[in-house]
């Protein structure tokens, strides 16, 4: 088995960043991916001009690349927040002005992963109430996502760079995609393992693995310590992979790691050329 059995797409907010985002799908493309993903690119814009959404659309199709994962609005990332919908006022309402937007743009490019991260625990405010306030937006984000026939994808992150946000292990992230799907009925929220995140939190990602695999709608990976290509840490991202294939695994690999500006000729050598095209 190994990397050359993964089905992989690259995440263009991470990757190719020496870059315009718009000619960051182009760029993907003559390194041989056909599928992206991306975070949510207007930082400050929930609700961007039209013009914006119609400029990346025409970029991911004049690159002859899929949108494959999209995230909501999630604040300022990179940089200090890890969500938006678990927080009272302001934030929250981004959060819901969001929500149809990122569908109907999802819907536009036949993208059907849509990420929601939860936030980050707000000084003064009864965790609880944070809690039943994530759970409603969840919701409201599953069914946005259902109706473009999308999963809703919930996420666990590292403590080490995100110490105030609660969903710090498999299990945390599954039990909200648990209670989602139970509060909709709709069951397409789902989980999304991320290698990287769940190796500094130092879990047992075979275990992991073994008991989450079937509740995964999406991958993500990067190695650590350093946030860098597979090959530069210490995790066995290949082993682990297909371990997830051995438990049933077939979607798709998203590569959300840091290159600085080394994303030209030769900086995905490591990764078999067949891999990079949707199959």
């Amino acid at each position: 088995m190994g990397y050359a059995d993964q089905r992989f797409d690259v995440n263009i907010s991470i990757l190719f960043t020496e870059l315009p985002l718009l000619d960051r799908p182009a760029a993907a493309a003559a390194a041989g991916f056909t599928e992206v993903e991306m975070w949510w690119p207007w930082i400050d814009a929930p609700t961007p001009e039209r013009a914006g959404l119609d400029a990346l659309r025409t970029a991911l199709d004049s690159a002859g690349t899929r949108l494959v994962g999209l995230n909501f609005y999630s604040g300022r990332l990179p940089g200090p927040d890890r969500g938006a919908l678990s927080l009272p006022g302001a934030e929250s309402d981004r959060f819901r002005a969001n929500v149809e937007v990122v569908a109907d743009f999802a819907a536009s490019v036949g993208c059907t992963a849509l990420n929601a991260l939860y936030g980050n625990r707000v000084d003064g405010v009864d965790p609880r109430t944070q809690d039943a306030l994530a759970l409603e937006n969840l919701a409201l984000a599953a069914r946005a996502a259902d109706r473009v026939g999308a999963t809703l994808l919930i996420e666990a992150l590292n403590k080490v760079e995100s110490p105030r946000y609660p969903l710090l292990s498999a299990e945390a992230a599954v039990e909200v995609v648990d209670r989602v799907n139970t509060a909709t009925g709709l069951g397409n929220a789902a989980f999304l393992l991320d290698l990287y995140h769940l190796s500094m939190n130092g879990a047992d990602l075979s275990a992991d693995i073994r008991a989450y695999a079937s509740r995964t709608g999406h991958v993500q990976i990067a190695d650590a310590p350093g946030r860098g290509a597979p090959g530069t840490g210490t995790v066995p991202l290949e082993r682990l992979l297909d371990e997830l294939t051995q438990a049933g695994y077939t979607g798709r690999v998203g590569l959300e790691y840091t290159a600085g500006d080394h994303t030209g000729p030769g900086a995905f050598d490591w990764l078999p050329a067949m891999a990079r095209a949707a199959r």
